[in-house]
């Protein structure tokens, strides 16, 4: 069983010192996948004059642009860091690092708008273009602090964490929820990219994890095990399905999330679909006609 962390005090607006260098300040978008909502992060020493990069300014939210504002007000913003591209993610980011004069980095984009149905409440911010591309390994360094960027697609294939060196910590946007597991939706989510860049994360062995939505999780190690054995325990689930007979999707869904509200069932179909593409290009499991999310799957 993964150790889910669902406590967290929640009050929209309020800037929360959560460590020595981070403070979080939570938008008003509370839902079935933002949990109570998302988190921005800033960086940095809580000084007239300090230097702050900020993480995930987050959705379009008026309110929301306003509490982070007051919350710099009197530091210099250098960094608007946004772990990809999803709508309550990015879409504040170029509104707020207009106000306060700073760039903003990410990976690229998606060529295209790739999420395959409205079951997700996180589709593409279809405008954001960062001004500064990021493909892994950059350092970038303010007053007392050092950020790494980390590549870990999965969730989105220009999913990007963020490595706070002097805390041995990870923002790790959707990458890691402590609350839930992360959907992986195609044609953009990749579960096999995911779990190579899970693998990755878990070698470095952070102390703390700070995901975009929810609260931290503190002595990771046993938590990220958990979580990529249940990935592993899903796969055999699905091809345990399959082995009586072919199915579709969303006839093996109800059986395999019967504990998740029904409500999450068409996003939890978009993982079985991502489990079934790794399958199948690994040889396991075959599509007829074609490996999309309506096809018959069966057992190569």
């Amino acid at each position: 069983m993964i150790p889910f962390v669902r406590e967290i005090d929640v009050a929209y607006g309020r800037v929360d010192q959560v460590s020595p260098l981070i403070r979080r300040v939570i938008a008003a978008n509370p839902g079935p996948f933002t949990y109570t909502g998302t988190g921005t992060y800033i960086v940095g020493r809580a000084e007239a004059g300090a230097g702050v990069a900020v993480v995930d300014p987050g959705p379009p939210d008026d309110g929301h642009l306003a509490a982070l504002l007051a919350a710099v007000e009197g530091q210099r913003v250098s960094h608007v860091l946004v772990t990809h591209t999803h709508r309550d993610h990015s879409p504040l980011a170029r509104p707020f690092a207009a106000a306060v004069d700073a760039p903003v980095l990410a990976a690229r984009p998606p060529a295209h708008i790739v999420h395959a149905s409205g079951a997700l409440d996180e589709e593409d911010d279809e405008t954001f273009t960062p001004d500064v591309i990021l493909t892994g390994g950059e350092i970038l360094a303010g007053d007392g602090w050092t950020i790494e960027a980390m590549a870990t697609p999965g969730h989105a294939s220009n999913h990007m964490a963020f490595v706070l060196r002097e805390e041995d910590a990870l923002f790790s946007g959707d990458h890691i929820m402590g609350w839930s597991t992360t959907v992986v939706a195609p044609p953009d989510g990749d579960m096999a990219a995911y779990m190579a860049s899970l693998d990755a994360v878990i070698a470095r062995g952070f102390t703390t994890i700070w995901p975009t939505h929810g609260a931290p999780i503190t002595g990771p190690a046993s938590f990220l095990e958990a979580y990529r054995a249940h990935r592993l325990e899903r796969e055999a689930q699905i091809l345990g399905e399959l082995a009586a007979s072919p199915r579709r999707i969303m006839d093996m869904v109800p059986a395999l999330y019967a504990a998740v509200d029904s409500r999450l069932w068409p996003a939890a179909g978009l993982s079985v679909w991502a489990h079934l593409i790794a399958l199948e290009r690994a040889g396991r499991v075959r599509a007829s006609p074609d490996p999309d999310f309506d096809a018959v799957w069966r057992v190569a």
